[in-house]
């Protein structure tokens, strides 16, 4: 995987009630450890958050509060082609992988919960195969306030 597999990664923070998106340098979507520090640059009342798409196969939303550091994605089967989800695939320690079972999230799919989408909600996001992954972060981005503002940067 390249820097060009990534299509975008964003940084997103809330500060004193407004979230702030940045649009962050594509290679920062090929390491987590390289995703997760690009985060600390950013204070947030809510926890800094990171919005990945890749390839237009899947996509990945990293959450930092501190030392704290969740992580949902969309789609196990990714791990063994990109570099990003084999990261996650080893921090999360999940097992390997059996083909026969398809695509599935994986991680923390409750981290945004406390800002107003159940896990719920993400994971039969994660399932619908009609959508693309940014069009998933938009409905995101949508559901958590900051629509708007993540369509003038991805679209």
């Amino acid at each position: 995987m390249t820097a060009d597999d990534v299509d975008f990664v964003l940084a997103v923070y809330r500060d004193e009630g407004a979230w702030n998106l940045v649009e962050l340098a594509a290679d920062t979507g090929d390491d987590l450890e390289a995703l997760i520090g690009a985060l600390w640059h950013f204070n947030s009342e809510v926890g800094t958050l990171a919005l990945v798409s890749v390839d237009e196969e899947f996509f990945v939303i990293v959450r930092q509060s501190g030392t704290n550091v969740r992580i949902a994605l969309s789609d196990v089967t990714t791990v063994e082609d990109y570099p990003l989800a084999g990261d996650i695939a080893d921090r999360l320690s999940l097992p390997d992988l059996d083909d026969e079972e398809g695509p599935q999230p994986a991680g923390d799919m409750a981290l945004l919960d406390d800002l107003g989408l159940p896990a719920m909600e993400l994971r039969v996001l994660c399932d619908d195969d009609e959508l693309y992954p940014d069009e998933v972060l938009g409905q995101v981005a949508e559901r958590l306030g900051f629509g708007d503002e993540y369509s003038a940067i991805v679209w």
